[in-house]
């Protein structure tokens, strides 16, 4: 699977190319300290005097190498694959070789640091259900009233809970229709593109 980069990046990359290796690997070592510990305006403008470029383009570069590194690895992306994704930016062998060198040594540790940004939501775990029909009552004789009732365990890290929820069949089956609906929709084209976009 290619990673693939809007011209917007591709320009902020496009950086890299001016400087000397060292100083990306320098940068590779920044892009995750920011993901740790957030930006560090002073060390944008201590390498922009370095350099005697603007600080500002010494940040594009570095959340454009963060950007490359942290959707690689959230994609896991093969080794063949990121040099295919790299080769569109037209840079040399040399930093074509870091920058795989930078996400392979770094990919792990970025994927670890991303899963514990994710916000930590329960998840399945176990669904137990009944089927009940009441069929008379002393005031009527002839009726039949089914009822769901549904027991939904969730778990999220070491915590447990359970739910219980009670319906009728016909507000079930509306409930599985609209579910049925929104994954659906969620392969649809349109979708598509509005899910890459947030990425």
């Amino acid at each position: 699977m290619l990673l693939v980069l809007s011209e917007e990046h591709k320009e902020h990359l496009g950086f890299l190319s001016e400087v000397d290796p060292a100083v990306v690997g320098e940068f590779g070592r920044i892009a995750v300290e920011f993901l740790k510990k957030g930006s560090n305006p002073k060390i944008y403008e201590g390498a922009a005097r370095k350099l005697n470029v603007s600080s500002e383009s010494i940040q594009h570069g570095v959340e454009g190498l963060m950007y490359l590194l942290t959707e690689s690895s959230k994609l896991m992306i093969s080794e063949v694959d990121f040099q295919d994704s790299v080769l569109v930016l037209g840079f040399s062998e040399e930093l074509n070789k870091l920058l795989l060198q930078l996400y392979l040594d770094n990919g792990k540790e970025i994927r670890q640091i991303l899963s514990k940004l994710a916000p930590s939501l329960p998840h399945y775990r176990n669904l137990e259900w009944r089927l009940d029909v009441q069929l008379a009552s002393r005031a009527l004789r002839h009726q039949v009233k089914p009822t769901v009732t549904l027991k939904l365990h969730l778990e999220d890290g070491a915590q447990r809970s359970a739910h219980v929820l009670q319906t009728d069949p016909a507000t079930l089956q509306h409930l599985i229709h609209e579910l049925e609906r929104a994954l659906a929709e969620l392969k649809s084209n349109h979708c598509r593109r509005i899910l890459r976009n947030i990425k």
